[in-house]
């Protein structure tokens, strides 16, 4: 382990508030940490929009440092976002604070960086070892805390090899732990039967919930780290059934109509007092929802700018919603037939 692996493990991390443990690695980190898909700045895949449009990268790094000084200590972006355009920004608004903070990334896809293009999918040995050392480069670290497995649907019959793999790069220091960003328990449970896994990045919120991840997680002392934890703002209340977004953002299709995204403001607004009780923001009380769910659960929404940090960091210090408020929302959820 590096001097600055050490440091890293041993430093109290920067902010206020109760911390989480980051599954069993011995890493704790914030309750709510920073999701940076969002400043990630557009990409594409086949001719279709993987990031959330143009972004400010001054504002994006200020946001960053806005989130830390709130208490949030973990980050999470991915080699894909941007095409490699989130890691070099949280590279360089964490340079000269890696110190304070817990750095989770993931690998799985190929991409074009000059021309911000995915180009394919590899979670071959070689591949992932170079695809570790590509993102050390970009984040400017000498290691990633959490190193996550990006491909959801990866072929349960391989997943034993990218486990040896990753067990191979904790060995030498590249990363301190690992874990799968999937919504399939079975895949989940395959990566939990090696030391060295710490978490699941999986999809949830308040509208969708998944009791069997939560059981896989908790059962294997995971951490899990919730991805969508706002829905992509949805939960937020900023949107309406006019909302629109523009062709590089991956928010496009979003159906405010008719779809799924429209069956969430319906509920959303069933929920909103609950939600939105002690003085809670929607966002807020969508965050402390997460944490009364489970102790295992860590949720990253996406953030893009300072305001967005400050208010999510609120949640932290709000803390959980209470029993009595988990069981009006579920009661409500099930009225609708959403539980």
């Amino acid at each position: 382990m590096s001097d600055e692996t050490a440091k890293a493990t041993t430093q109290e991390p920067a902010g206020q508030g109760q911390r989480r443990a980051l599954g069993r690695s011995g890493i704790s980190v914030s309750p709510v940490g920073f999701g940076a898909w969002a400043i990630g700045g557009p990409a594409y895949r086949d001719g279709n929009p993987i990031g959330w449009g143009e972004v400010d990268d001054d504002e994006s790094v200020a946001a960053v440092h806005a989130a830390l000084e709130a208490g949030i200590t973990f980050f999470d972006t991915a080699n894909i976002y941007g095409a490699g355009h989130s890691e070099r920004v949280i590279g360089r608004a964490l340079a000269g604070r890696r110190d304070q903070v817990v750095i989770a990334t993931k690998f799985g896809n190929l991409f074009d960086e000059a021309t911000r293009q995915a180009t394919d999918r590899d979670a071959s040995a070689g591949s992932v070892r170079a695809q570790c050392d590509a993102s050390l480069d970009r984040l400017g670290t000498d290691f990633i805390d959490l190193y996550q497995l990006h491909l959801g649907d990866y072929d349960l019959d391989k997943a034993e090899d990218v486990v040896a793999t990753l067990e191979g790069l904790v060995d030498i220091g590249k990363i301190r732990s690992f874990g799968w960003s999937t919504d399939d328990p079975a895949r989940i449970a395959i990566f939990a039967h090696s030391p060295h896994c710490a978490a699941a990045q999986v999809h949830f919120n308040v509208i969708d919930d998944n009791a069997a991840v939560v059981d896989v997680i908790e059962e294997h002392h995971l951490a899990g780290v919730n991805r969508g934890p706002l829905g992509m703002g949805t939960l937020t209340g900023k949107f309406s059934r006019q909302t629109s977004f523009g062709a590089d953002d991956v928010r496009r299709n979003f159906d405010f109509e008719s779809g799924k995204e429209a069956t969430s403001l319906d509920a959303l607004e069933r929920i909103r007092g609950t939600l939105t009780s002690g003085g809670r923001s929607l966002a807020q009380g969508s965050l402390s929802w997460l944490l009364a769910r489970s102790e295992a659960f860590v949720p990253i929404p996406g953030i893009r700018t300072v305001a967005q940090a400050k208010e999510n960091a609120g949640a932290i210090t709000h803390g959980p919603l209470g029993a009595a408020q988990m069981v009006e929302i579920e009661t409500s959820l099930r009225e609708l037939g959403l539980r």
